[in-house]
């Protein structure tokens, strides 16, 4: 039943983009888009949708609002902080690869998580593999496993296990 629920979401997901981006319903854009989604959503079932492992609860909802403000927040403060190595004479960075394990058990999740450690100024995912994930730090504050993990992932991933576990 999984597969055919990932396969409906992937077809849904496909054909309202496919329409918002058309701006129109007219029956040749409408044919061209099921045709299209159809073929997209059978040929690659198991394809990661946004929506394919998240968990439609409230908990989940008020969990992703959270996410996306301490995104922002976390966004603003490496911008910040990269600024703040970048404008100082000294330079002072101390780069590095650092090991961070995830609690994180769906690929969304962990796609997500590792997407969010990327997008944020200063850190890098550079591969993951199972639950651990190799981070570049621009400015290594530990090379602990523990406090890196805290760190870096902590918090991202305290509104990701509740939206895709």
């Amino acid at each position: 039943m999984t597969r055919m629920r990932n396969t409906v979401v992937m077809f849904a997901t496909l054909m309202l983009f496919w329409l918002m981006l058309m701006g129109r319903v007219t029956v040749d854009v409408l044919v061209v888009g099921v045709l299209a989604s159809l073929a997209i959503s059978v040929l690659y079932p198991n394809g990661l949708s946004f929506f394919t492992e998240f968990r439609a609860t409230p908990a989940a909802f008020v969990a992703g609002l959270r996410y996306y403000g301490y995104f922002f927040k976390e966004l603003v403060k490496s911008n910040l902080r990269l600024t703040a190595i970048v404008l100082s004479p000294s330079l002072p960075v101390r780069p590095g690869i650092v090991k961070v394990r995830t609690r994180l058990k769906s690929r969304m999740g962990r796609l997500m998580l590792a997407n969010s450690i990327t997008l944020t100024p200063g850190t890098l995912t550079v591969e993951m593999d199972g639950e651990w994930l190799y981070v570049h730090w621009t400015s290594v504050e530990s090379d602990d496993i523990e406090a890196a993990t805290d760190k870096i992932v902590a918090g991202f991933e305290r509104y990701l296990e509740v939206i895709y576990g």
